[in-house]
């Protein structure tokens, strides 16, 4: 008899089960829309929308079929399932995004077009499965690279303009007055638990996956293909906290990852961190950069670990950039276990004049980077690495472990200081390994190059101050291992280094008047 009984229970919670899930799911052509793309079913969707909604949540079913929509508004508890294959194709009837709505653009807060995918201040949403969803993208790259200025208003640009009389505008406000801002294709606000999976997501109008200021974020198992098509980001998760990027497949027309936090004055007035972000086991080929903060990270970037990713192709690899004009900070980035090939640019670049400005005294509007290491990371590439910063705020704290490339240059550091080598390998074509100037503090332990350029040394340093060189072994093709040039070079010393096979150890050019200090037996000095 009990187990009877306890055999009736398990039917009885089954049957449950099984209608809770039933009455969970919302099919949307039983809501009148057409899965042969033949009418619009933006109504359709937002009354599956509504009525799952009311009874608290639910999934809205995609399945297989082609689907054309306008503008999708998710609200608390509710996923879109895109079932393999179903297809969601967005109109590009520009009509079909309005009313405008709150959006960010660029880190600057406005009103305008509604992104294809929209929630604002939700809970709980979700867009899944193995399905397709098009941005249709090319009618709005053409309206923008069509443009012209002083050309007639369009109504939208009309529309914009009235809507956004009195928003902060950035430092350079020009595509806020051209009023035509193209709509991304996945934007939650201000939102809470959200969830994006399986999908893949191709032609996107402008930025692809766009969360801003939304807390604890999945991006799991996307492909997003937009390749030549201009300002089609892939992943830009904007002032966040908690962000989660894993086995991504992504090949766009600009930068395949990139983090961000505002935009000079509207963003130092939200103040909002991107913060706590993973981004592993990612793919990316075509694209500006594989992972990129800034340059837009007026609110601070921080907490951020990169790891097991492959890009191949990318202009960059890692690139973080920001301007006199931005503030901000960034720091405690952690960038590991990377393989980078035919990368057209550098492999990691650490920029604080992506616009060239002249020297300012130091304010809120000073941008900092500080506390940034990578390590284990194997390239092909054009330029191994280029750190510059600001002579009023230098780059700090910058590290290099476990690295090995082959480069038609090396690295390039200027304005730093408190940068550290350890076990770094770079072969070039062309130059000097490592070339430095204007940088304090400076650690280089067991750093070589196994094809050493005839014309240079391996490291070239002018202008360093508090340089400690050890565990050195260059081999026996090298002709000068390190130079040491202008009147600022001092406090250079040497140790554990074993020079017997270099023609010449140190070359020291006239204006460098301090001594090199040996604090442990190096030999063949």
């Amino acid at each position: 008899m009990k187990y009877i009984f306890k055999t009736l229970l398990f039917v009885l919670a089954i049957s449950t089960s099984l209608t809770v899930k039933a009455q969970s799911y919302y099919n949307v052509i039983k809501y009148g829309a057409k899965n042969d793309s033949s009418k619009l079913a933006t109504t359709a969707i937002r009354n599956a929308i509504e009525a799952a909604s009311k009874a608290g949540g639910g999934t809205i079913y995609f399945p297989a079929g082609k689907y054309l929509t306008g503008a999708i508004h998710l609200k608390s508890n509710i996923t879109i399932l895109i079932d393999a294959g179903a297809e969601l194709h967005f109109s590009d009837n520009f009509d079909d995004y309005l009313p405008m709505v709150k959006s960010r653009y660029e880190g600057v807060d406005v009103t305008s077009f509604s992104p294809l995918f929209y929630a604002y201040k939700a809970e709980n949403i979700s867009i899944i499965g193995r399905g397709i969803i098009d941005g249709h993208g090319k009618k709005w790259w053409d309206f923008v690279e069509g443009y012209k200025e002083g050309q007639p208003r369009s109504k939208w640009q009309t529309t914009f303009d009235g809507l956004n009389k009195d928003i902060i505008l950035p430092e350079d406000p020009k595509q806020m007055k051209r009023g035509f801002l193209r709509p991304p294709f996945i934007q939650p606000m201000f939102c809470k638990n959200v969830l994006i999976d399986g999908i893949t997501i191709r032609n996107s109008p402008f930025w692809t996956i766009n969360p801003e200021f939304c807390e604890n974020v999945k991006v799991h198992a996307v492909t997003i293909n937009n390749p030549h098509s201009p300002n089609t980001d892939g992943i830009n998760p904007e002032s966040c906290k908690n962000v989660h990027i894993s086995d991504c497949h992504i090949s766009v027309g600009d930068d395949c990852i990139t983090i961000k936090s505002g935009k000079d004055a509207p963003g130092r007035k939200m103040a909002v961190p991107a913060e706590n972000y993973v981004i592993t086991n990612c793919t990316m080929l075509s694209g500006h950069g594989g992972v990129v903060i800034g340059s837009e990270m007026s609110g601070d970037v921080r907490k951020i670990a990169i790891s097991n990713c492959v890009f191949d192709g990318t202009d960059r690899g890692i690139r973080i950039k920001t301007a006199r004009g931005r503030g901000g900070v960034v720091e405690e980035i952690r960038v590991s276990n990377i393989i980078m090939k035919n990368i057209k640019d550098q492999a990691i670049v650490l920029d604080m004049q992506y616009a060239k400005t002249n020297v300012v005294p130091v304010s809120d509007r000073t941008p900092v980077f500080r506390n940034i290491h990578f390590s284990s990371i194997t390239g092909q590439v054009n330029q191994a690495g280029y750190l510059n910063g600001l002579e009023e705020m230098p780059i700090d704290n910058i590290t290099f472990n476990d690295i090995n490339m082959d480069a038609k240059t090396g690295f390039s550091i200027n304005n730093s200081s408190n940068i550290e080598f350890h076990n770094v390998t770079v072969n070039t074509e062309l130059g000097p390994s490592l070339k430095v100037a204007n940088v304090n503090n400076l650690i280089v332990d067991g750093f070589k190059s196994n094809k050493p350029n005839a014309n240079s040394a391996v490291i070239d340093l002018k202008d360093v101050s508090d340089l400690f060189l050890y565990n050195a072994f260059p081999v026996k093709e090298t002709i000068t291992y390190l130079k040491l040039s202008g009147a600022e070079t001092k406090n250079i010393y040497l140790g554990n280094n074993n020079f017997r096979k270099v023609k010449q150890a140190v070359k020291k050019e006239k204006e460098v008047t301090a001594s090199i200090e040996i604090i442990s037996g190096d030999k063949g000095q």
